[in-house]
């Protein structure tokens, strides 16, 4: 855990996921500041907003973050390299594509090569392309996921068995026992990206977070399967004609085009569940309050200490 939090400039073992189009500066350079590792996602969002973004963070924080690239979905790959690199950015995290040939070029520029797997196999690639850290995402992750549908609790042990870096865990985790599980199956740390939704900073809408506080065990549903474009979102309206249209024979270009980002935006940030989404995670139904991130880092590692303790205190 100390090593991947030197390695990435961190205090707390704690990488706030991407969010694609609705990233802002506000949350991510909250998370930086509060000692994690702040990311702004790419989404499908064009150079020069992305930029924005940056430097609007880069205002608010001299702490670490990172790029999250999604190399299948964005257009603007290495655009987005280049951005990195004339920002020296901390960090870059690559998903949903082969990061094996940019690596080498973010590691030239004195940048962390951050690899989303969701695999041993993919796992086991991104170390011999020369990654830095791995974040291991199971099924329970909110938003574009694997249609492996492998689980955290049996993806984090298998992949920390074949390799030799750092894995953070992902997917299925907002709080300290989570926190502490990953630590226990020989995680370095976690990402979390629901749980920064019901945070004061973020900037999304009243409803989403609310949406989010009022999620139980049952709270999420996957859209796309039967496509093999798997994505979990928070039950709602537009989310049940989709599935609804999804049954009636949907082609995969209109489903694509009806959980395009627009979509996405209208549901996080216009708040609006009949004419669009929102990703959320199983972890959903354990978030119970708003606090600041530097309240939510104080109490997850609070109850990370206790909870191991506990459990060794049993084993005395």
């Amino acid at each position: 855990m100390k090593y991947a939090c030197d390695l990435l400039g961190i205090t707390y073992p704690i990488i706030q996921g991407g969010m694609g189009n609705i990233s802002n500066a506000p949350l991510t350079s909250a998370v930086s500041e509060a000692g994690g590792l702040g990311t702004v996602g790419a989404g499908t969002m064009p150079p020069d907003e992305v930029e924005k973004l940056i430097l609007d963070i880069k205002s608010k924080t001299t702490k670490p973050f990172s790029l999250n690239i999604p190399i299948s979905v964005t257009k603007y790959t290495n655009e987005l390299i280049d951005l990195a690199i004339k920002h020296r950015i901390a960090a870059v995290s690559l998903s949903a594509g082969n990061p094996a040939p940019f690596i080498p070029i973010l590691q030239r520029n004195d940048i962390k090569a951050i690899v989303i797997v969701a695999s041993v196999k993919h796992a086991i690639k991104a170390e011999e392309a020369g990654a830095d850290v791995l974040v291991a995402e199971g099924f329970e992750a909110a938003g574009i996921n694997s249609s492996l549908e492998l689980t955290t609790f049996s993806l984090i042990p298998q992949i920390v068995d074949k390799v030799g870096i750092p894995v953070f865990a992902a997917g299925g985790i907002a709080d300290g026992r989570g926190l502490a599980a990953a630590l226990m199956l020989g995680a370095s740390g976690v990402q979390m990206g629901t749980r920064f939704v019901a945070v004061r900073e973020a900037p999304f809408h009243k409803a989403y977070k609310e949406k989010v506080l009022h999620s139980d065990d049952l709270g999420t549903i996957i859209l796309g399967r039967s496509l093999g474009r798997v994505r979990r979102v928070l039950k709602g309206d537009y989310a049940a004609s989709l599935i609804d249209s999804e049954k009636k024979g949907m082609t995969e270009e209109e489903f694509l085009e009806k959980t395009s980002e627009q979509f996405h935006v209208k549901g996080a940030i216009q708040g609006d569940f009949e004419k669009g989404y929102v990703n959320g995670g199983q972890a959903a139904g354990l978030i119970q309050h708003i606090p600041s991130v530097k309240q939510l880092f104080e109490e997850m590692m609070e109850q990370t200490q206790n909870q191991i303790k506990c459990v060794y205190k049993q084993f005395q």
